[in-house]
């Protein structure tokens, strides 16, 4: 089986459509309050435009800048330790789910023991929960 590759462009033609591009866009990467509010503003622009068409030419260009975003985030916005079962509460909230929504996890009476306080979240529970929400069980324990 031969593997097809794609010919690696030379610096200079790399140059010739970055340059453009950066002054398009304004920002392309992130190094202070200002380079962040006007990439979360692009962002916006983009989100308005793309929708949920993945397959939109400026998909790209939009993936690009909200990993530029989420880099700065995670240098210079910092998360508050929160109890597991706030973070649970929050992550109920932020996907409109109720307790009985999450059976695939664990029952409904063992979700409400949990937001009240009365239980913990287990290990086997964690792990279910940071499945159904795409994040690390450790923010469980």
């Amino acid at each position: 089986m031969t593997l097809a590759h794609k010919t690696v462009p030379e610096p200079q033609a790399i140059l010739r459509v970055w340059m453009p591009f950066k002054d398009v866009v304004g920002v392309t990467s992130i190094h202070s309050e200002e380079d962040y509010t006007q990439a979360r503003a692009i962002i916006e622009v983009l989100l308005n435009e793309i929708g949920d068409n993945e397959n939109h030419p400026l998909a790209d260009v939009l993936d690009y800048l909200a990993d530029q975003v989420a880099a700065y985030e995670d240098v210079h916005t910092p998360i508050q330790e929160s109890e597991p079962k706030e973070v649970l509460r929050f992550l109920m909230d932020q996907h409109g789910l109720k307790q009985e929504d999450l059976a695939d996890c664990a029952p409904q009476s063992r979700i409400s023991d949990i937001l009240s306080g009365r239980r913990g979240i287990s290990k086997e529970i964690a792990k279910k929960l940071a499945k159904r929400f795409n994040v690390s069980a450790a923010v469980f324990l």
